[in-house]
């Protein structure tokens, strides 16, 4: 088995981690243009760990303006096996109040400009999502938030939207009528991206607030959701360091193969691919291709 090295996007409120070690942050160039961000190179107890701001130091990057691609590059270079995303979202459900926390196991995917591959013409591949997140992440993630007494759900589904405007009270409604959990804007392409790069992905979703949906929380009040945002980012930062000192240290195989994903969906053969695609691929599908 390879070595584990532990990837951490962070979201909003999340732009630093606790008890780093040797941490220092290094530029990565990607073929795919500039991340959000350097990453931040360090290690807790041994463990290899690698993070990035998902919206830049002092949060520069709004939703749709992020390279998402570039991200995933980087942190595939950066050697990352194991990845999570924390981000701040919306509840769809009573019972998921503010300061709650999902992991989710399915996506809705709402967005519409975004680049959400790394594949297209000169060569195609179609990789899996029926399971978009690792479930043996999951546990680990769900065991560490248990012995940091902080309350988490397991499963559930995210919807993402385009934003970086919030919903409105009928799309709101719709949502939930889908039978959706939490709502967001980040999730996706970055789940599909972790995907094709066979890096195992899950999301540790921190609920703000109740969206519009609630008639005792009918609207977004901006401040309010700083408020528990920052209470999240908090105890986000807990529970990663825990999870951090008890994490496996050997990448194990992932039940749904996220660490496999390309094996069997590129399609074009190769004589008939793009050279200059090629390039832009080796970290990504370098194992394969």
């Amino acid at each position: 088995m390879a070595q584990s090295v532990l990837g951490i996007v962070g979201g909003s409120g999340l732009y630093e981690l606790e008890k780093l070690e040797n941490a220092q942050w290094q530029k990565i160039d990607s073929p795919w243009g500039d991340p959000s961000d350097e990453i931040l190179f360090g290690e807790i107890e041994g463990l290899p760990v690698r993070f990035l701001p998902r919206h830049g130091r002092g949060h520069k990057q709004s939703p749709s303006s992020i390279n998402y691609r570039a991200n995933i590059d980087c942190l595939k270079r950066a050697g990352v096996t194991d990845l999570i995303s924390v981000s701040a979202c919306g509840s769809l459900k009573e019972e998921l109040a503010p300061g709650h926390f999902v992991l989710v196991d399915q996506f809705i995917d709402r967005t519409f400009a975004r680049e959400k591959s790394f594949f297209g013409p000169g060569c195609v591949a179609h990789v899996a999502m029926g399971d978009p997140i690792a479930p043996l992440l999951v546990d680990e993630i769900a065991t560490a938030a248990e012995h940091c007494a902080i309350p988490v759900t397991k499963g559930g589904t995210y919807l993402a939207m385009e934003g970086p405007q919030f919903s409105t009270r009928a799309e709101s409604n719709l949502y939930r009528s889908w039978g959706c959990s939490v709502i967001g804007m980040t999730n996706m392409p970055e789940a599909k991206l972790a995907r094709e790069a066979e890096i195992s992905y899950a999301s540790l979703a921190m609920v703000t607030d109740y969206d519009c949906w609630h008639e005792d929380h009918e609207d977004v009040d901006v401040a309010e959701i700083i408020r528990v945002l920052t209470d999240n980012a908090t105890r986000a930062k807990q529970l990663l360091s825990h999870l951090a000192q008890t994490f496996p240290r050997e990448h194990p195989s992932c039940p749904v193969g996220s660490d496999k994903a390309l094996e069997e969906a590129i399609i074009t053969p190769p004589d008939g691919r793009d050279p200059e695609l090629m390039l832009k691929l080796d970290a990504v599908a370098g194992r394969v291709l």
